[in-house]
């Protein structure tokens, strides 16, 4: 694997920190040629910074589908392809209170970003995969997709759907599953949340980012060529399901 994605056009959503960026690292080690896409565009600088400018990078909402399409444009007009997408844009919406308390307001922000993005990132990409008949695509979802929290849930079901329809083109779709994670956005959750989550790890520890990129890289290579609309499980023996 070491060099079978050397110079391909990865794109990575969410880029710019946490996962995306841990993964966007471990692309670019192996010769892709990687661009970070995100909203925050401090966050983006300092991203290529750290990455020694080796790559590059736009600000892009995955919610809207016009930012998309302009973003993939972009890529497509300086490079003529895109093999690889890894998409860890997503937020968490508020914890421990039950489905009537919930605000539509707040469920439509969550399922906008999680699920609609997902779908959006996919639409746009995949006719330049197809076209060319390689392509693969790496949903982030979670363990919650796995017990039913709704909107990593419906990422899951999503990854399913569309990789049985584009099964014979050369394009995979898959998705991974990680328990909780240290990163920026698991840290802003209540301690009793992330002490809770972490609680039922059988292996007693949260996952790394190295490991949630040692993984990834492998899914969006050419030897995982005969997986699509697969979870990933990234729990510490917590889903033996």
């Amino acid at each position: 694997m070491s060099t079978s994605i050397k110079d391909q056009v990865a794109i990575v959503t969410g880029g710019a920190s946490g996962i995306g960026l841990a993964v966007a690292e471990k692309l670019g080690s192996f010769g892709a040629k990687v661009v970070l896409l995100d909203l925050d565009s401090e966050s983006l600088n300092k991203a290529k910074e750290s990455l020694h400018g080796k790559a590059d990078i736009i600000q892009a909402d995955v919610t809207d589908e016009a930012s998309v399409n302009d973003a993939i444009s972009q890529i497509i007009s300086q490079y003529g392809k895109i093999n690889i997408v890894f998409n860890s844009a997503g937020i968490t919406g508020k914890t421990g209170i039950k489905p009537h308390e919930v605000d539509v307001a707040e469920f439509d922000r969550v399922y906008k970003v999680n699920l609609k993005g997902s779908f959006i990132i996919c639409k746009a990409v995949i006719p330049h995969m197809v076209k060319t008949g390689y392509g693969r695509i790496l949903l982030v979802a979670s363990v919650s997709g796995k017990d039913g929290n709704a909107s990593k849930a419906g990422v899951i079901g999503l990854a399913k759907s569309i990789a049985k329809d584009y099964a014979e083109t050369g394009v995979t779709v898959n998705t991974i599953a990680p328990a909780v994670v240290r990163t920026a956005m698991v840290e802003a959750l209540p301690d009793s949340q992330v002490d809770y989550m972490t609680s039922r790890i059988p292996m007693g520890r949260c996952c790394t980012l190295k490991e949630i990129a040692d993984i990834s890289v492998f899914i969006l290579s050419p030897e995982n060529s005969f997986t699509t609309g697969f979870c990933f499980d990234l729990t510490g023996g917590r889903a033996t399901y």
